[in-house]
């Protein structure tokens, strides 16, 4: 029987995940997977270069290796959300528009607009969607307000299974694909 664990354990544990697993992550926001081109990864690099939006990305592959083929891609595009540098602006600041700058390797600062929030995630549209999140409660927003946000490196990308092809982030690619 599995140790069970004291209620007090369990909330800890569980308010210390984002994800229950890869594919599960990559499922539930495969609605706001950007869309780009993947390029070929150096062979045993955990990093997925992702062109899209007009930025070249470098995304922890959370895929597998091997998983992701090089060409036209959808992409679940997941950053942890540096909360000192991460401000609500609300929904009237829109008029400077949507920014994304990368930062380093594997991180980005911008400014865009919600369309998904819940307690722990956003999804922002920020010259392409992006799911960001923090282990703890976000400041309070909404669908419809703007954000100013940085990300702490590394990004994570989820690759999602394109129409058709029997491809899901838990199983890689066949070479027959």
């Amino acid at each position: 029987m599995p140790p069970r664990l004291l209620p007090e354990r369990r909330r800890l544990t569980q308010d210390r995940t984002l994800e229950t697993s890869e594919a599960e992550f990559a499922h539930r926001y495969a609605a706001y997977a950007a869309e780009g081109e993947l390029y070929p990864q150096t062979e045993g690099s955990p990093l997925l270069e992702f062109l899209s939006g007009g930025r070249v990305l470098y995304l922890f592959d959370r895929c597998g290796p091997y998983a992701a083929r090089p060409g036209p891609a959808r992409v679940v595009v997941h950053g942890l959300l540096d909360l000192s540098e991460t401000e609500v602006l609300g929904p009237d600041a829109g008029d400077a528009g949507e920014s994304l700058t990368v930062q380093g390797v594997s991180a980005v600062t911008g400014r865009g607009q919600i369309v998904q929030a819940s307690r722990r995630v956003w999804v922002v549209q920020a010259r392409l969607p992006l799911v960001l999140a923090d282990f703890g409660p976000l400041p309070s927003a909404q669908p419809g307000d703007w954000v100013a946000f940085r990300t702490l490196p590394p990004l994570h990308g989820f690759v999602v299974k394109p129409a058709g092809s029997g491809f899901s982030p838990a199983q890689p690619l066949s070479s027959g694909t």
